[in-house]
């Protein structure tokens, strides 16, 4: 980082209520040099509600063009500029503008930093009464029906909970594929309008879900759905149980201790999951062989 460049700032924005704006909020936006906001009638609003007013330039930076703005905006960085960028609602780069900007002022070792403010996806997990020790976000699912259907079955075995983004118009069509893919009974919630006055969040199996949402929903949408169960013993194929061993090993564990924990947590003899590696390895290498022991 030289010593004249300025610093890019990530804001994060009222995702439904502005009385949840950071404070910090209201100084950088009066003291930006300057504000690059997805929306400038929106950014108007917000300015009105927390009482400030951007003393340097606002320019717009949405989708369109985020391509086109992003060079420039590093050149006012490079400069010496302290430019805070706010998105429609939530964090910046996070299903919103911003990831170009941030990868652009990385390279030319400009630092970042940012405001936290409030976040549709971990305030969705939190009402969801779904398990939030691991989950995983994955953006708005694909809008052509073919294409949506076979990424939600890409991720149908995954076992953390999924984080999902929708418009309200689609979701009918998304939750009855979500159903399709993970299968009808897989627990789901689908929070709309949070922190807004119409808060509401349905939560129940993916069909009944579906049927729900067949009816209409407005608001914006974040749909949160349980990870796939874990499989019981009798549903470990010998490609599962190879797949858990080399896990372990890459952490760092010798195959030994690997295939014994395996083993203890799949409810089988050691010796299964020890023949399971030994055929994947000899079908790797293309040479039957038997194995002789535990090594």
């Amino acid at each position: 980082m030289t010593a004249t460049s300025g610093t890019l700032v990530l804001a994060g924005t009222p995702i439904g209520d502005l009385a949840d704006a950071p404070p910090r909020l209201a100084t950088e936006l009066a003291s930006a040099d300057v504000v690059a906001a997805e929306d400038t009638r929106r950014l108007h609003r917000l300015t009105q509600a927390l009482g400030v007013r951007p003393a340097g330039r606002v320019v717009s930076y949405f989708e369109g063009n985020e391509t086109a703005r992003t060079p420039e905006l590093v050149e006012a960085l490079a400069g010496g500029a302290r430019v805070l960028l706010v998105t429609d609602a939530g964090m910046p780069s996070v299903s919103d503008p911003g990831y170009r900007l941030v990868a652009a002022a990385v390279e030319r070792d400009i630092r970042v930093t940012a405001v936290p403010g409030p976040s549709a996806v971990l305030t969705a997990l939190a009402l969801s009464g779904l398990p939030v020790d691991r989950f995983c976000f994955e953006g708005f699912p694909p809008r052509k029906a073919g294409e949506r259907l076979s990424r939600l079955k890409e991720v149908a075995g995954e076992r953390r909970t999924l984080v999902y983004f929708e418009a309200p118009h689609r979701l009918d069509d998304t939750l009855a594929a979500m159903a399709e893919a993970f299968g009808p009974d897989r627990r789901a919630a689908v929070c709309r309008e949070l922190t807004k006055t119409y808060e509401e969040v349905k939560r129940g199996p993916l069909g009944e879900l579906a049927a729900w949402a067949a009816e209409g929903v407005r608001g914006e949408i974040t749909v949160v759905v349980e990870g796939a169960p874990e499989p019981s013993p009798g549903d470990l194929d010998a490609g599962e149980l190879v797949r858990r061993v080399r896990v372990r090993e890459e952490a760092g564990e010798r195959r030994k201790e690997a295939i014994a924990a395996v083993a203890a947590g799949a409810g089988l003899p050691k010796r299964a999951v020890f023949d399971a590696v030994v055929a994947a390895k000899n079908a790797a290498q293309g040479a039957p062989s038997e194995g002789k022991g535990l090594t």
